[in-house]
């Protein structure tokens, strides 16, 4: 059996960087990263269904 060492990976929260100048609700995503590997904010292309479009989602704490 594998080791349990320090995790990893964490559970991290995107939003949508466009809604809040649409004056829209922000979209907001969760998905994990691996804190050791990716030691900056997370930066990825998803859905927001307010806008109806494909935008840029950023880490928030």
């Amino acid at each position: 059996m594998a080791k349990k060492s320090k995790q990893a990976r964490i559970i991290v929260t995107l939003e949508c960087t466009e809604a809040r100048k649409a004056g829209v609700p922000p979209s907001r995503y969760s998905t994990r990263k691996n804190k050791a590997n990716t030691t900056e904010r997370l930066e990825l292309k998803k859905y927001n269904p307010y806008l109806k479009k494909h935008t840029i989602h950023k880490e928030i704490k």
